[in-house]
Order: C-alpha cells, then sequence, then structure tokens
C-alpha cells in the first residue's frame, strides 16, 4: 500500500504554521481591494453570459414560404363605393387577376370613415350584361325625368319608385335608353301611375342633377336603383337604404323584374315591399359612398402590382370625380407575427419589426377637388429578414417577417384613378443567428477571474511589502 507520506509530498497546496505568517494593513486593504474586483468581474462576465449575441448575415432567399407572398391589407376610402371597388393584382410574368373577391371583404363607411352597416356583399359575378337591339327609330319617352323636389314628393307616393341615373355621354347610358323607355311605356299600360300606383319609371340626368347622383351615391353609370316607399332614408347620419339592380338591361328582361317587383306589392295597400331575396339582379345598394376594403391576396414573388380602382363592365365612370383618397390602416406582408414572437424577437435585436408595417396609419388624400384624374402610387422595396435561434445544437427559425420601405406620389393620369402598390421583393434575405454561449467557458473564466486577481494581488502585496522594508532599512542605515 502507498503510505500517507508518499500521498502528502504531491500536495500542490502545503499550509505554512500560523504563527510563522504576519497579517498587515496593506495585505488588508489588498484583500478588500482584491475581493471587490473580483465581485466586480464576476458580475460582469456573468452579465456578458446571460447577453445575447446575434451575427447578421446576407443570404439568398431560401424562404419556407415557398414562391408565393401573402399581402395583409385594410384600407379606408371615403369616396370609393363598394358597389365598383375591385382588387386587382398583376406582375412582370404577365399574371392578371382581376376583382378578387374570395379573400377580400368589404363594408361601407362614410366620409368620416364610420361604418354604416354589414359587410357588404358584391354577389356572384354575372355573365356580359345583354342589352336590347339597337333602334335608329327614336324611341318614345316613357320614363319620367326627375330633379331634387320631384324625386323626393315621387318616393313618398309611389311603392316602388325604379329610377335610371345615368349620363348622356356614357356608351352603356345610351345602350340602355331604348330598353328602359320601352319598359316605362310598357308599365305605364300595365300599371296606370294614377289608377294603380304602384310602380313608376323614371330617369335623372347625373350631368344636370349632380346634387341629387352625389347624395345617392351615383358613381357608375348608369346605375338602376330600386326605391320602396318608407324604407330609403334612415335616421342616422341620412344613409340611404335601397337596392342595385344588376341584371341584362333588355326590354324583354326589365319588364320581367319590373313585374316581380310590383307582385310583391298589394294594390289594395301600398305597404312596403318585401324583398326577392331569391333574385340575383337585385342586392342591396351601398349605404353610402365610401367603403373599407380588408382581406390578403397572394402574389408570386416577382415585381408586381396591387391595384385598387372602380371596375364595372357594364358602367361608366366620370374620371373628373373620382376621388381615390384612402387611409392605411394596416399594410404587411407575409404571415402575421404574433405579438409573443414579436416581443421575444426583440430580446435579440431590439429594432426588428419597426418597417413591417410602416404605412399603418397614412393617410393619402386628394384635397385639390380641381384637379381630375388623380392616381396615388405607392412604391414599395421588401426585404425578408429571419430570426433564427439555437437549442441543443439545433436551429430554430423563431421569427420570418417582411419589412418595406415606401414612397408615395401623386400623380394624373388619362385613365380611371386609381391606387396603385407596386412591390418589388429582394432577392436576398437578412439572416439573423443567436449564437449560443458555452457553460463551460463561463466556467473557464469566472475561474481565471478569481486566479488571476488574486496572483495580482499577492504580487502587488510582495512588492509593497518589499519596498517598505528597504525604505525602513534604509533609514535604520543598515547595508543589505
Amino acid at each position: 500500500m502507498i503510505s500517507s507520506s508518499k500521498i502528502k509530498s504531491v500536495d500542490f497546496y502545503r499550509k505554512i504554521p500560523r504563527d510563522l505568517t504576519e497579517a498587515s494593513l496593506s495585505g488588508a486593504g489588498l484583500s478588500i481591494i482584491a475581493a471587490l474586483a473580483m465581485v466586480f468581474l464576476f458580475g460582469m462576465e456573468l452579465n456578458n453570459y446571460l447577453a445575447v449575441s446575434t451575427t447578421t448575415s446576407v443570404v439568398v432567399d431560401n424562404s419556407s414560404d415557398g414562391d408565393f407572398l401573402r399581402i395583409v391589407f385594410n384600407m379606408s376610402f371615403p369616396a370609393l363605393s363598394c358597389e365598383f371597388a375591385s382588387v386587382d393584382v398583376s406582375d412582370v410574368l404577365g399574371t392578371n387577376r382581376l376583382n378578387i373577391t374570395k379573400t377580400i371583404r368589404k363594408f361601407s363607411i362614410d366620409q368620416h370613415l364610420r361604418p354604416t352597416g354589414a359587410e357588404f356583399h358584391s354577389g356572384p359575378v354575372l355573365h356580359s350584361i345583354k342589352h336590347g337591339d339597337e333602334d335608329d327609330e327614336e324611341s318614345v319617352e316613357g320614363a319620367i325625368p326627375l330633379n331634387g323636389a320631384s324625386f323626393d314628393k315621387l318616393s313618398h307616393q309611389y311603392p316602388i319608385l325604379v329610377v335610371n341615373f345615368y349620363a348622356p355621354w356614357c356608351y352603356w347610358s345610351t345602350r340602355l335608353k331604348p330598353s328602359w323607355e320601352k319598359t316605362a311605356n310598357i308599365m305605364k299600360e300595365r300599371y296606370e301611375p294614377e289608377s294603380d300606383g304602384r310602380i313608376l319609371l323614371a330617369k335623372v340626368d347625373c350631368t344636370v342633377e349632380v346634387d341629387l347622383c352625389k347624395r345617392h351615391h351615383i358613381q357608375g353609370y348608369p346605375s338602376i336603383r330600386i326605391f320602396r316607399k318608407g324604407s330609403d332614408l334612415r335616421e342616422d347620419h341620412g344613409h340611404h337604404d335601397h337596392e342595385s339592380y344588376y341584371g341584362d338591361r333588355d326590354t324583354e328582361t326589365l319588364v320581367k323584374a319590373m313585374e316581380d317587383l310590383v307582385a310583391s306589392v298589394p294594390r289594395e295597400n301600398q305597404r312596403l315591399a318585401l324583398e326577392d331575396k331569391s333574385n340575383a339582379t337585385k342586392r342591396p345598394a351601398p349605404l353610402t359612398g365610401g367603403c373599407r376594403i380588408e382581406g390578403y391576396v397572394r402574389v408570386k414573388k416577382v415585381p408586381g402590382n396591387l391595384i385598387i380602382s372602380a371596375r364595372s363592365g357594364a358602367h361608366s365612370f366620370d374620371t373628373s370625380k373620382m376621388n381615390m383618397s384612402h387611409v392605411i390602416s394596416h399594410l404587411s406582408f407575409g404571415k402575421t407575427v404574433s405579438p409573443w414572437l414579436l416581443s421575444n424577437a426583440k430580446r435579440l435585436i431590439p429594432h426588428l419589426g419597426r418597417s413591417h408595417d410602416r404605412l399603418n396609419g397614412r393617410s393619402f388624400i386628394n384635397h385639390r377637388d380641381l384637379d381630375a384624374n388623380v392616381t396615388i402610387e405607392h412604391y414599395l422595396q421588401i426585404v425578408k429578414t429571419e430570426v433564427v435561434t439555437r437549442k441543443y445544437s439545433r436551429e430554430h427559425t423563431l421569427v420570418e417577417e417582411y419589412e418595406y420601405t415606401a414612397h408615395s406620389s401623386l400623380a394624373q393620369s388619362i385613365y380611371i384613378p386609381v391606387v396603385k402598390f407596386h412591390f418589388e421583393l429582394s432577392p436576398m434575405q437578412v439572416l439573423i443567428t443567436e449564437n449560443p454561449k458555452s457553460f463551460s467557458h463561463f466556467l473557464t473564466n469566472v475561474c481565471a477571474i478569481i486566479g488571476g486577481v488574486f496572483t495580482v494581488a499577492g504580487i502587488l502585496d510582495s512588492i509593497f511589502h518589499n519596498t517598505i522594508r528597504m525604505v525602513k532599512k534604509v533609514e535604520l542605515g543598515k547595508n543589505f
């Protein structure tokens, strides 16, 4: 067996008897300073170990969401009717999607952006509108021309008042005119206004009765509106509640539609007509002239455009009266990042998330009423940012978000004014990676701090002690 004396011979920490050591004030002072230095340096090392370290690099985009990008938006247009508001998408590869409705919702709003009712449903997209055969002969006037005063009087007199709001310069209004006048004459013969009084067909020239058309939020021509006695004017903010006709415009179809309206009105007492829900050619008209559009669209990751405009295959628009002013409540790209994830990511990168919704809350209002055909364009440059964390030697994607810069401008155009978002996605992405700290490295540094401070303090104590001894010897006149 190995004796204990041999084991003691390898002792690195041999003890000195206490009575052979000497305490000094200088040593006590250095000990206190060394202890404080150890505590301070340990705290610094611990803070460094707990702090998150990241590296930022730029790499080719290798997104997990494939070749498509989601655009999420919520915008309010105080002067664009939901009846004609259209969301379109196009790109440099030739993609051209018009009037997207599947992922879009519309709500009527007033000029102060206040909602005025439930969701506005555009209804199914109908086939091309059928018109009557064009006659060279001058059609006999049958529809009653209205102005502001006569409209109010007749709308309270007849259970059903059907009005064609038109513009003489409009191609579609011109095509409708013969069929509308014929239909009005037929309905007069069948339901004499004086003796029967259940229905009346009328017309309004919007180039003359500008205020009347504006009051009923007419933006496209021709617009056929169905007013039912007692249901038109609401008390709240003066909003109008009526229906729009979207069916074919030939005489036969128009007469049939008018007959269906009359059938719901008893001749004896002219009560409020009940709405025929099954008829797809009649739908509630927008309550006010504004529209809030919200939802999302999926686009390819190539330069393209998101366009919001007034669109109809059977209506004309007066571009001089179109106002595409809008307020952007939300506009972002990619999947929606939850606030919890975003707060965790900001723990790594405080500036993250400052530009993923840069246009939120911005207003773009065209106050210059005299300027016609004003298109508002937004140029967006998009860069993807990905935050990656490492746990147990595995990489985990914490956040994937798209940030963008935006530049906006107003420009006059010869075409119908639109709001255009031109977006361009960078082929590169910013990759932010968390650098994990090794606990063994932390322990090594702590040991180095303790040992280093102890050693340096011992050296300083030895130098200080020997210097004092030499000074005392010199004072005593002793040589050494």
